[in-house]
């Protein structure tokens, strides 16, 4: 993943401060959970003084602790994701249907939404671990190399499609990882026609998944649903026909939840 930069705008409401003391949050990862003065510094484009004044004011407001050499977050961080997921009810809805989910097929289950570039878990229902990434709530992948991100971009305008290209960074994961962009309108031209996306392979060699979308009571797609599987014990066309019916019934039920919510 890049690392977090400040990101500025020429604009009279945009408050630079701000966005230098959430730089300084998005610095630390699951790989980087504890950062020194420099590494934030450098992560952030920040000079030394000006991130050592956010990392003391975050310290002093409780979400960032420091033993006299490294930083790190405190779960009081969490308060800001969960007013989030709270005004999003998805979390608290989507769960017990993607806990069926996972004892009928016996493969892990999550929900993502799109957040720039990427999609950002936001419930996940673990069954075995068979990724070498770790994935766990607010864990991001890049949206065109995932099952989840495909219906997601398939569900944007064509306006927000583009804008999506022009910021993206079109990496190969693995052999199989489509990084053409006129391939990858096609195959979203095909996600919006069927209502699913299948990736295979393209995030992680012998990793299988099948997302379906999300729905509010616009009929807007809100979020994504996947299961992901092994190569070693789930076919391309077994997703299509025992997988998909599972999530598609689980992804209603939850898009009906939500439109009464």
């Amino acid at each position: 993943m890049a690392d977090a930069a400040v990101k500025t705008k020429n604009t009279p409401d945009f408050v630079q401060s701000l966005a230098r003391g959430l730089a300084v949050i998005e610095a630390f990862s699951n790989e980087r959970r504890e950062l020194t003065l420099s590494d934030v510094a450098v992560r952030t484009g920040l000079t030394r003084a000006t991130a050592r004044r956010f990392l003391h004011t975050l310290r002093d407001l409780g979400y960032v602790g420091f033993d006299g050499k490294y930083f790190g977050l405190k779960p009081r961080v969490l308060c800001l994701g969960y007013a989030y997921l709270s005004s999003m009810n998805i979390a608290e809805i989507a769960e017990p249907f993607m806990e069926r989910v996972v004892s009928e097929l016996h493969e892990s289950c999550s929900a993502s939404v799109l957040d720039g570039s990427d999609v950002v878990y936001v419930v996940r229902v673990p069954t075995k671990r068979i990724m070498t990434i770790a994935l766990t709530v607010g864990s991001r992948l890049p949206a065109y190399a995932t099952s989840m991100g495909r219906v997601l971009l398939a569900s944007l305008s064509p306006a927000h499609l583009d804008a999506y290209f022009r910021a993206a960074t079109l990496k190969r994961w693995t052999p199989h990882t489509v990084v053409d962009e006129g391939e990858i309108r096609r195959i979203l031209a095909e996600v919006a026609k069927q209502q699913y996306a299948v990736l295979d392979q393209e995030l992680e060699e012998g990793l299988r998944s099948i997302a379906v979308p999300i729905r509010d009571y616009k009929k807007q797609v809100v979020a994504a649903i996947n299961c992901s599987t092994h190569t070693n014990r789930t076919s391309a066309e077994d997703l299509a026909t025992r997988f998909l019916p599972v999530l598609r019934e689980a992804a209603a039920s939850i898009s009906h939840a939500l439109s009464g919510r």
